[in-house]
């Protein structure tokens, strides 16, 4: 397969090769990348031309190069070539905000008349020759067979690299694998380290594709830190060659980092110094240090010697304003992890006087959203919050993230892009693919929450953000810049700057909606080549390409072994066997032994009650202590919380003291006593001691007999296997004995060699365990995804006599295969049992809502109840146990549980469907007027799919009937959910 890398000579040509280069340039003159070169008005640079080329060669391509390179420019040749061709072409996006801004591109340069758009809720002009859209509307188009895909010659999926996204990730391959094989496929995606595997994956499905790889940044980019109010370069530039610190692209190579900048380090450290001397000064003043003691408090830090420090703190947003606007660095996009998070910096700035506009670009400012927002309506705009959006975007300074309403949003981007806003305050969801380049990225954090974690920034995600950084034609170097702080070192803003690439890997899997339009169109067999065809197979075959190799070698070395202990009396590989089960089965018994010293010491445990005084082992010592209280912990075992004669609180268990704890006695103590009073601990220590001097303990009140602990019952189930471990181990030794290799006289000599022998023979058997469990995943997922369709009618045998043969797709399975979400089967479920069959607009709007929205973090209710008695309560009651119902069918086969129903939006998207006001809906939920607009957005794109259902032929008159008027209801739901503030996003 071509690999392609930018590549420059300083060589002298020789006359025969300037006469060659000369006929090859009056050549090129003439070709159709001449003539759309000609209109660009910069030169192209190497990487494009290749791309190019092989598109003008009918070669599919890969372009793999950093943010901000130029890959687009590729992707817009394909769509000149479909022009000039008579082809069409369609250009796909991972998100809708790409998507419309991809269009207004290409209808600038195009026309509105050749230019369409299609985003599942939005549709401009659909039988273009050129077509924006989404990823998932060209799957749809792919699998209901659309007219629209008649002289399809090019196809551009750009940010390819998305498919590594979980959640949508697949449709990416769906759309590569099921594309006519004479369609050109251009896929563009930042830098990965693997663009020559996903290449050659490539080239088997889609044929002759040349890979394009380019390091190369056009705008070099300069990492830094701010400390204090101090701006400050991450390397020292003046102690390594310029090539050293920044590669090929301006960024920190992939090579060992350069030497870090001295008095970058210096300063970090002062400033940790003066972090802790004013904590200190804090302390004397009788300020409250951080004790860790105190729920919540976070323990101090230790510098050398065991001096404590302060938290180091990074600077505030007015010092980081403050900072880039005295260095010239504006503008600048400031990263921020949370929605929460950019809205707080914007009012920080406000309540801060910030202003980084003169007047005259605030007038121009206020023109652009004078026309962008002129159709919402003055009665909404205080629920919108628009006056204090519109007033910080006068003075340069804005939010960016998915909360934010559509129009605002576009309004943002546009005004950056013209740079007259500032700074912006933006989430990760900005980096992908929106075309708002900076001279300045500011990351706040270098963690993140990943939806179940705080975790640190992978290196491809630093490159992906700071990869913003540098306009193109406008900015000698771009600026990346990391606010030093605590948990964020010079050090490990190096490791993530200098490792720039990242591997791509492939997060496909099959559907419901995919397995019964496969199996619609084609035969079991060839459904499971098709999916084994996926980059994620081919990615799983490989790394069992890999395994397969460490078993020869495993095998190979067992033979060499089994040589070596070859016997004369007999089969030395059975004497190891038998040896080695007898290892096994003493660690077992071994540990069945300190499983039942456990309950023991469990019951010792289980018994004592408050005021007991135990005496127990730890180490070489006896301690004596007082229980305070019992309990179990986590895994059921006893717990005993106790105060020892050293003044320690501290907790028992049996994993703690495997010995147990023995009762002398009986100390009252009072239940007003309180254990986090020095005095109170104090004075029960001094009884204690007395007590124990004396031997005076008294004798505790009868007290009822605690019922036995899971943890315990679990450990008489053991002992009672110690029996049977043991006469197990008998056995094998008699078997042992009675062995003809037992008398032979090298038989230790051979043992050893067995030992080996043994434990290499268990490691070739993990190793072709793992071989098994890769070779064919997808095909193994795809055949369980079929159980639970045959478990459900969506499938059938086509021979009832071989119910493992071929299947065939059912009535309800052909509306499966018209439903497209991600909840597909959740969704026909409800519409074949007639869960939402007589519901009215509203309600039905409500109801389906569960079928679309995700909360971001724990379900939890949104406000505007629905009242569990309505029809509406009722219908959602039963989307619940219809997603019950899969998720078992899934356990059983199992398949990772699809997601279920999420009733909680559903009151607020009836009430919104009934003409509530924007204000009333958006104070009830508190949700934002943006995440408002996405999810009935989404909702709006599943009422369409339902609205345009029509019953099969010879359908059963009844469910022809039904299904006609629920797509009757569908249709009336969407124009009463698609009304004010949802219908506000244009294009």
């Amino acid at each position: 397969m071509p690999m392609t890398r930018s590549r420059c000579s300083d060589t002298p040509a020789s006359p025969a090769e300037r006469y060659a280069a000369d006929r090859r340039r009056q050549a090129a003159s003439r070709t159709e990348l001449a003539a759309f070169a000609s209109g660009l008005g910069f030169e192209l640079d190497d990487f494009q031309v290749a791309g190019c080329q092989a598109l003008e060669r009918d070669e599919g391509v890969l372009i793999a190069a950093p943010t901000g390179a130029g890959k687009t420019v590729v992707g817009e040749f394909a769509v000149h070539l479909g022009l000039a061709k008579g082809l069409k072409t369609f250009y796909t996006t991972p998100i809708k905000a790409l998507s419309n801004q991809k269009y207004l591109d290409l209808t600038r340069r195009h026309g509105a008349e050749r230019v369409g758009l299609l985003t599942g809720d939005t549709s401009i002009n659909p039988h273009a020759d050129v077509i924006v859209m989404t990823t998932e509307v060209l799957r749809n188009m792919l699998y209901s067979g659309s007219r629209d895909l008649d002289r399809l010659g090019y196809v551009v999926m750009d940010e390819v690299h998305y498919l590594a996204d979980r959640f949508r990730g697949p449709v990416w391959e769906e759309v590569i694998i099921h594309l006519a094989p004479e369609v050109r496929v251009v896929s563009l995606s930042a830098t990965v380290s693997n663009a020559e595997e996903f290449g050659q994956w490539l080239g088997e499905v889609r044929g002759s594709t040349t890979v394009v790889v380019s390091e190369h940044r056009p705008v070099p980019l300069t990492q830094h830190m701010i400390v204090g109010r101090r701006l400050l370069p991450l390397y020292s530039y003046s102690e390594a060659a310029p090539g050293d610190v920044r590669g090929d692209d301006g960024a920190p190579s992939s090579e060992p980092a350069p030497p870090l900048n001295p008095d970058l380090v210096k300063a970090v450290r002062a400033a940790q110094r003066a972090a802790a001397a004013e904590g200190a000064a804090s302390k004397s003043r009788g300020g409250d240090g951080p004790q860790p003691w105190k729920r919540g408090g976070r323990a101090p830090r230790r510098g050398a010697g065991g001096a404590r420090l302060e938290r180091l703190r990074p600077p505030s947003r007015l010092t980081v304003i403050s900072a880039l606007e005295t260095a010239d660095l504006l503008p600048a996009i400031v990263f921020v992890f949370s929605r929460a998070g950019c809205e707080a910096a914007v009012s920080q700035a406000m309540a801060g006087g910030v202003d980084l506009t003169t007047r005259e670009e605030a007038e121009r400012i206020r023109e652009v959203i004078d026309r962008r927002t002129a159709g919402i309506p003055a009665t909404d705009r205080g629920a919108l919050g628009f006056h204090s959006w519109a007033s910080a975007l006068e003075r340069g300074v804005s939010a960016h993230h998915a909360g934010l309403l559509p129009v605002f949003k576009e309004t943002v981007e546009e005004l950056f892009s013209a740079g007259l806003v500032k700074v912006v305050y933006a989430t990760e969801t900005l980096a992908l693919g929106i075309n708002m380049p900076a001279r300045t990225v500011v990351l706040e954090s270098l963690r993140k929450w990943n939806g179940s974690a705080h975790v640190t920034l992978s290196p491809g995600e630093y490159t992906q953000l700071t990869g913003r950084a540098g306009r193109r034609g406008i900015d000698t170097e771009g600026h990346a810049i990391v606010l030093a702080a605590d948990d964020v070192e010079p050090s490990l803003v190096s490791s993530l700057a200098s490792r720039r690439t990242y591997p791509l890997v492939s997060a496909f899997r099959p559907t419901y909606n995919m397995a019964v339009n496969l199996l619609g169109r084609t035969s079991r067999e060839r459904a499971r080549e098709i999916l084994e065809s996926s980059f994620a197979q081919f990615q799983a075959d490989r790394g069992v390409v890999e395994l397969a190799a460490q078993a020869r070698r495993k095998r190979h070395g067992l033979e060499e072994l089994e040589a070596r202990m070859t016997c004369h009396l007999g089969d030395f590989r059975e004497y190891a066997a038998l040896r080695q089960e007898i290892a096994e089965a003493e660690a077992d018994l071994s540990s069945e032994r300190r499983s039942a010293r456990r309950v023991e010491a469990g019951r010792s445990m289980a018994s004592l009650r408050r005021g007991d005084v135990v005496v127990y082992r730890k180490g070489r010592r006896s301690r004596h202590a007082v229980v305070l209280s019992g309990g179990e912990d986590r895994s059921g075992a006893p717990a005993l919380t106790v105060l020892g004669e050293d003044g320690r609180v501290v907790t028992l268990s049996p994993d703690t003291l495997p010995d147990g704890v023995m009762r002398l006695g009986f100390l009252r103590v009072a239940s007003s006593a309180d254990m986090r009073r020095r005095e109170h601990r104090d004075r029960l220590v001094g009884r204690l001691i007395d007590t124990i001097r004396s031997g005076t303990l008294s004798e505790a009140p009868a007290r009822k007999r605690r019922r036995t602990s899971p943890a315990q019952r679990r450990g008489e189930a053991d002992g009672r296997a110690q029996a049977t471990t043991a006469e197990r181990i008998e056995d094998l030794r008699r078997r042992l004995h009675t062995h003809p290799c037992h008398g032979c006289p090298d038989r230790e000599e051979h043992a050893r060699v067995g030992r080996k022998w043994a434990k290499a023979r268990a490691e070739a058997a993990r190793i072709m365990s793992r071989i098994e469990t890769r070779t064919g995943t997808i095909a193994r997922l795809f055949d369980a995804v079929c159980e639970v369709l045959l478990q459900l009618g969506y499938l059938e045998p086509a021979d009832e006599r071989c119910p493992e043969g071929e299947l065939r797709v059912t009535s309800a399975g052909r509306l499966l295969a018209r439903v497209y979400a991600e909840r597909d089967l959740l969704i026909t479920e409800c519409l074949r049992s007639g869960l939402w069959d007589a519901l009215g607009p509203a309600d039905l709007a409500g109801a389906v809502s569960a079928c679309v929205y995700e909360p971001r973090l724990s379900a939890q209710s949104l406000g505007l109840p629905v009242s569990p008695g309505s029809r509406l309560g009722q219908v959602l009651r039963g989307e619940l146990r219809v997603s019950q119902s899969i998720n078992d069918l899934e356990g059983l086969g199992r398949i990772a549980h699809s997601p279920g129903a999420e009733p909680a939006l559903a009151g607020a998207v009836a009430a919104w469907a009934r003409g509530a006001e924007l204000a009333e809906v958006l104070d009830a939920t508190d949700m934002t007027a943006g995440d408002f607009v996405r999810w009935a957005k989404q909702l709006l794109d599943l009422l369409s799919q339902l609205a345009g259902l029509v019953p099969e032929p010879g359908a059963d008159p009844r469910d022809a009937e039904a299904l006609t008027a629920l797509a009757l209801t569908a249709a009336e739901a969407s124009l009463d959910v698609g009304r004010g503030v949802v219908a506000w996003s244009g294009v």
